[in-house]
Formats: C-alpha cells, structure tokens, sequence
C-alpha cells in the first residue's frame, strides 16, 4: 500500500525502483490516487476513489483518508506510486474532500525539491506547509444582525428597542453582544427584536477579511544610488521571470525603502502576493511600523508564536490570495501562496535562516529554489552578505546592486579598539576603564549608549572554591547557567533549571559557590554600580519573552526613555536609534573560539550589525571593540572598514580547501540512549563509507555536545568537492548499513552548526 517513491536531488538519475505490478482489466487511471500524508513516510499512499468522487481528485487537492484506524489529512499527489502496487480491490478508499484550496504545483514541486534535496521525507515537508490542524478547519461562524426592511405591526418601540436599532440603522452587521455593549441593553432585547422579525440574522465567518496594503502610497525620497537600485528591482518586478538579486547596502543605507518599491511595484498586479522573510519576526517592530507607514495597513505576519485562529484565519488568506503580504520566519516560505510575485530575504546572512531540527533546511537558499519554481524575482538584503551569496553575485549567478552611503545626514560610525591587554578592567569587572569615560561623556552629552555581549544569563559556569565541582545539566554535557534575574540555573540547550543551591553538591560546603565569567545580568549589576542614576534596559532572549515585550523595549530606547541599553544578538537586528551614540563591544574575541568553519565570518557580520546601531541620526557614532587579541584579521579588517578585504581572504581559504561554497559538506548526526550502540553504528558507517573520488569522510567523534536531551551524540561528516553528487553518495551509503531501532541518524546537509 505504501507508494515508496525514492527521492532523488534535481539533475540527479532515479534509483532503481522495485515493483509489483498487479494488472487489473478493469481497473481505469482515474481508479486510484496517491496521496502524500504530512508524516515522515517514504513516500505517498495508493487509495481508491470511490464513486461519489470520481473524476473530482486532481493533484493538490486536500483529501480525508483513513490510516491505521483514523482519519488523516492529506494532499493528491502528482504522478503515480511507485514500489509494492496493490490490486485496486484492497486499497481503502478517499473519504472525503477537504474545504481548503488546493496546494499549487509550484508548491508541490518545492516540496519534492526540499524532500530531495535534504535527504528528508516528502510528508515531513509537506507537514510545514499545511500549518497545522486548526489551518484546515473552515473558520467558525457568528450570529449578526441587522434590521429588516420595517419595522413589524404592532411591535411596542421601547427605549431600549429603540436604541438597538437606531445603532444598526448603519446597515454594518453586529453580534448580539456587540450591539447590546454599544447600545447600552441586555442581549436579550437583541435576540427579542430578532424573534419578533425586527431584524435580520446573518451568519458571517468569524475571520474577517486582512485590509489590503495601498501600493499607490508615495514613499520617502530616494537616493540617486537608491534610485538605481529600487529601479533595477521594480523593472525585473513589472516584466516578471526569476530573477535573483542581491542588495548589499551598509548599515542604515535604506534598504528597507529599497526593496518596498518592488514590492509596491508587485502589488500593483491583481491578486499578486509577496513574501518577506525576517530571521526572528519577534524583533520586528519597528520594520511592521515602517511597512503600515509606507503601505497603510501591517502586514500578515506568520511565525510560531501566534495563536491557533490567527494561524488559521492566516493560512487560509494566503491560500485563498486573500493576504497580498506576509512577513514571517522561515516557516513562511512553506506556506500555500495563490500568486507568489516577489519575495525579499532581508538580513540574507543571518544564521537563524538555518533550521536545525526536523528537515535541516536554509531559508535562505530554499527562497532561491521557491522563487524559481514560482517564477519571480527574488531579493536577499544585507549588509554584511553570506560568503555563498557573494560568490553567486561575483559569479553572475546573482545581480548585485550596492548601497555605500548612508541615508540622509548619517555617516558611519567610528570605530576603535581597546586593547585588554594594556588597558584591563578593574579585578571584579568587565568594562575597561577607557570605555567607562566613553559611557560618562555620552552620558554627560545627553545621548544613549549600547553595551553589547552576546552571552545570556548572570554567568556561564558556576563552581565550588572548595573542591572545583562545576554544575552540569542532568541531561546534557553543558554547564548551567546562573539567571540571577530569576534566581535560577538554566541549561540553554534542553530548557532543565534547578534553583541555585545554597551549598555545594558535591562537598556540602556552604556559600562556596562562585560565578565564573561575565553575562548580560553581570554586566547590568556593573553598569548599575557605576552609572546609579542612568535608565538601563536589557535586551535578551530572557527578557524579551514575546513580540510586545521587543516592540515596547524598542519603544523606549527610540523615545529616549532609557540611556544604557545591554543586550546580546537581539540588539543587532536592524533597529533605528536616533540618539544612541555610543555602543561598546564588551567581548569582540567571544564568537572567534572554537573550530567553527564560519567563526571569523560570523563575528564579522555580527560586530558590523551592533556596531550599525551607532549614529544612524544626524549625531555621529562611536564603537569601541574590548579585544585581548585587536591584531586578529576580524577586529583588522572592522577597524579599517576594509571588509571587502576581509571576505577576500576567507573566500581564497576556503576555495584552498574545497570548503562551502567551494565544496560540499554534509553532517551524519548519530544519536541515541546508550553511548556503545551509537558509537557501534559509527563504526558500521565508517566501514561502509564511500571510496567515490572527490569524497573524504572523517568520523565517527563524539560531538562537541557529547550528551544533548539524555542522548549520546556522535558525528561523522561527509566532505566532498564540488560537483560530487552528494545526496545520491548519501543515499547509497546509509542504503548499505543496517541502523538498530534505538540509534537515530539525521543527515545535515550544507551544515551550519557543528556541535
């Protein structure tokens, strides 16, 4: 019954596909379906039509099926099954059609092409653009009123009848409750004047329709580099096609106004729709303000957070191409567009594009397969871009359009180092002495400051003076860190906390306990000790719980209600200061430790992001980079502003070593309870792994997180030139060794973290 369809990367030759073919005379093409269920199967399900839907079931349509003694949703899937096919006598047959619009085949194809691609199951793909069960339940209905044509004969008008319908003499229909609150009644005189025919009931879908943007709203005044770009943008928007481009723009050089133009340009089309991707649409609101300004309504948004009928009353816009705009997470990339004319990746770079549970996927790049499929241009927006987007753009791959100034009086800030070698903090402290008279005379000038360290929580590692215990998570080969705003010990990889204990658990011993190391609470005690009576705000993970908590922060730093604002990587995002002067760079050296194959790259692009927040007004901006190491290459090149220089050399080390985007990588993720059994399917890997030429295979090595949720985690990492096919070596390899039910392997493709 299972339709095993074995997925194969684009350009790739199909494997050999077993089948039993079972010949039925009598049996006609439109007998059976495939149907792709939103489950991590091999494939899609042979079921029979029976007669009230024939000739009804086309590919995309939404389907009631019934599977192992339930009923599930799935989708018509193109072509026919492939694998054991069944006589069409035993296939259960469709149940029923699903009241939603059917998925599109340039959506299908996506889902073929991501399956493929990642090496994941169709159903396990196909699970993210349906949005989840509430999506695809018909929105409820509510009860409305409005008058009749006259008033019915002999009907006593009291007071308060009158006041009901002198306030739906407007015509626009009201529930009972609504009209009962404006008018100032009981329901009850409401639901009276409908049974005595007074008014007219109606029934209306409790999901109002999304207010169409205004793409006829005159924007901000252009640059004449701007211009050029928003022009090379709208043109390829109006004659349509795919078409990529990157818009690589300094910091502050009006991007954002930019790419509106062709997404104005796009609206102006009937029923066109357009997709932009945020890296974390939490931090967002300043940009929604910005697009409600230019375009006169806020967008849809889409992201993980909101509530089960907003996700459905969203879903059902967009597949109806009722919703011209969406603005989401990556998620969003997977949702069932009508008319999808245009979509901006905007902060391209950014590596929370990269999804790292389930299907292993990059936005970034899947937003380049959609907008082919889909046959529109695409836009990816940053100012420090991804190396793997630079060298499409210098291979002619990508149309690059370039913004060096920054908009209207703003320049960019100046930028220092401080050496910690000559210039440490005071014992007990984290901020130099030189930074502390920066942070004194912005003060002083009436300006706001921003300390940046990308470390959340009071300490990383808590131990004992007395006998050097580290506390560890149950769970996972980390040290908890210490939340003195909560009271707490967390583990930032599986979520445990514990209280933090009045003595040492391994060696009683009381008050022995000693944070070790500065974070985003350490630092507010300091700066709280040194400036008693400047306004602080912290900017974290931890403190900005949900999308209000971030817009009301952003709020009072851009009204000037706060003077020091302290935050990690969530104050880079793009955000507008006009006041804020100052940022200092508490730890410049943290992201550059380690073996990560983009560390240099990624401290690069994050201190040019925080160091953006700078004098984006008419003040000018300083940066100050805390270092003990201001000669390596990374703080060089922020210092020089030569990052053109910087990214040079990255590209010709990787190119020396066949790395991304000169090669290929690609992660095999072993896991599972017991440590001898995973190490032993490493071993089988190891022996079965692949001569091909071009492909080298290191591993199996316990991760740099040995032991993450209670499982033992070891990795092997599969390194191939350029060209190799790399899913297809994949394939075959896993195909050749037999995994034990306990043991768990999950194939990254194109990896971005490494532990």
């Amino acid at each position: 019954m299972v339709a095993a369809r074995e997925q194969v990367a684009p350009g790739e030759k199909d494997g050999p596909v077993q089948e039993q073919l079972f010949e039925d005379p009598e049996e006609t093409a439109d007998d059976r379906v495939s149907v792709l269920l939103p489950l991590p199967l091999g494939g899609a399900l042979d079921y029979r039509v029976p007669d009230h839907l024939a000739g009804l079931l086309v590919p995309g349509m939404l389907v009631e099926v019934p599977l192992s003694g339930r009923t599930a949703t799935g989708v018509v899937w193109d072509g026919k099954s492939t694998g054991k096919r069944l006589p069409i006598q035993k296939l259960k047959p469709v149940e029923a059609l699903v009241d939603a619009p059917p998925l599109r085949e340039d959506l299908r194809r996506f889902v073929d092409w991501v399956a493929a691609y990642t090496l994941s199951a169709p159903g396990a793909v196909l699970r993210m653009c349906l949005g989840g069960p509430a999506s695809l339940k018909p929105a409820p209905v509510r009860r409305h009123y409005t008058p009749a044509p006259g008033v019915p004969d002999g009907l006593k008008i009291t007071p308060a009848r009158k006041a009901v319908l002198t306030l739906l003499a407007d015509g626009k229909p009201r529930t009972a409750s609504e009209t009962a609150e404006l008018a100032g009644v009981g329901e009850a005189v409401v639901r009276g004047l409908d049974k005595a025919g007074a008014l007219i009931a109606l029934d209306i879908s409790a999901d109002a329709p999304y207010p169409a943007p205004d793409p006829t709203l005159k924007g901000p005044t252009l640059s004449g580099e701007q211009a050029v770009a928003a022009d090379a943008i709208r043109n390829q928007v109006w004659e349509g096609g795919f078409a990529p481009f990157l818009l690589d723009g300094i910091t502050g050089s009006g991007k954002t106004e930019v790419y509106f133009e062709g997404l104005a340009e796009a609206l102006k089309e009937k029923d066109a729709q357009v997709l932009v991707l945020v890296p974390e649409i939490a931090l967002t609101s300043q940009w929604l303000d910005r697009f409600e300004t230019r375009f006169g309504v806020k967008p849809i948004v889409w992201h993980s957070d909101i509530g089960q009928a907003e996700r459905r009353r969203a879903w059902r816009a967009v597949a109806s191409g009722e919703a011209r705009v969406v603005v989401g997470a990556r998620s969003a990339l997977f949702l069932p567009f009508k008319h999808l004319a245009f979509i901006t990746v905007d902060e391209e770079h950014d590596p929370s594009f990269k999804q790292e549970e389930g299907v292993m996927y990059h936005a970034r790049d899947m937003a380049i397969v959609r907008a082919k499929l889909a046959n529109c241009p695409v836009v990816l927006a940053s100012a420090t871009p991804s190396l793997e987007t630079l060298v499409n753009a210098d291979e002619g791959r990508y149309r690059l359009l370039k913004l060096r100034e920054r908009h209207g009086d703003a320049v960019l800030p100046e930028m220092k180092a401080i050496d910690l070698r000559a210039e440490p903090p005071e014992r007990g402290t984290w901020l130099s002495p030189i930074l502390v008279r920066e942070i004194e005379e912005t003060l002083k000038a009436g300006e706001q400051a921003m300390l940046f360290l990308n470390r959340r929580g009071y300490a990383p590692l808590t131990l004992c003076r007395t006998c050097g215990h580290r506390i560890e998570c149950p769970s996972c080969s980390t040290w908890l860190v210490e939340h003195r705003f909560r009271r707490e010990l967390q583990c930032h990889q599986c979520g445990h906390v514990e209280p933090v204990p009045a003595a040492c658990p391994t060696c009683k011993t009381e008050d022995s306990l000693v944070a070790c190391g500065p974070g985003v609470e350490r630092l507010f005690e300091e700066v709280s000790h040194r400036f008693p009576t400047a306004r602080l705000g912290v900017m974290t993970s931890d403190t900005m719980i949900h999308a209000r908590d971030t817009a009301h922060m952003v709020q009072q730093i851009a009204s000037g209600h706060l003077d020091i604002v302290i935050g990690t990587q969530i104050v880079t995002k793009g955000y507008h200061f006009p006041n804020l002067t100052l940022v200092g760079v508490v730890d410049a050296d943290l992201g550059l430790r380690g073996g990560d194959l983009r560390a240099g790259e990624r401290t690069y692009q994050q201190m040019v992001q925080v160091a953006g927040r700078a004098g984006r007004a008419d003040k000018p901006g300083r940066v100050y980079l805390q270092s003990y190491e201001p000669e390596h290459p990374v703080v060089a090149a922020l210092l020089s502003g030569d990052g053109d220089a910087f990214m040079a050399a990255e590209k010709e080390a990787r190119a020396r070593h066949h790395m991304p985007p000169f090669g290929r990588l690609a992660a095999l993720i072993l896991s599972g309870p017991d440590m001898a059994a995973v190490l032993e399917v490493g071993r089988k890997l190891a022996a079965a792994a692949p001569m091909a030429e071009g492909v080298n295979i290191v591993g199996p090595a316990p991760a740099p997180l040995a032991r993450l949720r209670g499982q033992f985690r070891f990795r092997m990492l599969l390194h191939a030139q350029k060209g190799v096919k790399t899913q297809a070596v994949i394939r075959s390899w896993l195909s050749g060794v037999k995994v034990g039910s306990g043991v768990r392997i999950k194939v990254d493709i194109d990896p971005y973290s490494f532990l």
